[in-house]
């Protein structure tokens, strides 16, 4: 795929990585980021932390009349892996890339090494427990109508205020970040899709029908400061047959950004073993 101004803030981060674009069985590209070495690792990112793996976002294709419920993301990421032709695959997701990593893995265990879940975005309200700010969004983003329009609106300070009801101390968050997001939001299209995926919360707390199903090893990480309740977690942790959770200290939903070393050291070391029992610590 040639270098695109798209691409550009990828590459103040990666310089050396292939940046590419899959396309899946419906015509939809996924644009993505192949790099490193070693056993086929997927990670699958938040609503708006993204690097593109989920159509629509970063700078997937938008495409009218797409479903962005869970079930459709489900396949999307299966397609992709299918297509890609990735085996032994350790998923790792975050927020509802946790969720969809978890679901994933039943539809395909046996090219599923394991699945890392980050923060899984399974429980009601979801964002809107970020904040006050949030929760006024929020609920404006879901509401019929008008909801395009206030994503139309959104700006670096809007964004910026909603984004830090995800970190344990908002000022780790990066400004060209939210940038970027502000950039590949502002595509034709974007303000439907956006609506669309904060309208399809239902479908990610139904998902949580399908954890019972797991049979690949599961790790729950989840920041201390998380939106979710400790009940929501040991509830979810408790679906998943030997399953294990962390909890990460001052850290808070989106936890791959706040804390990139520390989530990279655990998903290093869990890659690098087989993942058994149902234990339950701190870190």
């Amino acid at each position: 795929m040639p270098a695109t101004n798209a691409d550009s803030y990828t590459r103040t981060w990666n310089t050396d990585g292939e940046i590419a674009a899959v396309a899946l069985p419906d015509g939809t590209r996924l644009r993505y980021l192949k790099t490193g070495e070693g056993p086929a690792l997927v990670l699958l990112h938040t609503l708006r932390t993204q690097l593109d793996d989920f159509p629509a976002l970063g700078w997937s294709d938008i495409t009218p009349g797409t479903s962005y419920e869970e079930p459709a993301l489900r396949k999307a990421v299966v397609d992709f892996i299918e297509t890609l032709g990735l085996e032994d695959v350790t998923l790792v997701g975050e927020s509802i890339g946790a969720t969809v990593a978890l679901t994933v893995s039943t539809e395909i265990p046996s090219r599923t090494r394991q699945v890392i879940a980050l923060n899984t975005y399974d429980y009601p309200q979801g964002v809107e427990r970020a904040n006050l700010l949030a929760n006024v969004i929020i609920k404006a983003l879901r509401a019929p109508v008008i909801g395009p329009v206030f994503s139309t609106l959104t700006n670096r300070m809007i964004l910026g205020g909603i984004m830090g009801g995800g970190l344990h101390d908002p000022k780790k968050l990066p400004k060209d970040f939210v940038l970027e997001q502000l950039r590949s939001g502002s595509r034709p299209g974007y303000a439907t899709a956006d609506v669309s995926y904060y309208r399809a919360l239902p479908s990610y707390i139904a998902a949580r029908r399908l954890y019972p199903r797991i049979a690949v090893p599961v790790t729950f990480i989840y920041g201390e400061d998380d939106w979710s309740k400790p009940q929501e977690r040991t509830d979810a942790a408790h679906l998943v047959p030997g399953s294990r959770m962390i909890t990460l200290r001052e850290v808070g939903h989106f936890s791959a950004l706040e804390r990139p070393e520390e989530i990279a050291r655990l998903v290093t070391e869990s890659s690098a073993s087989k993942v058994n029992g149902s234990n339950r610590r701190s870190a």
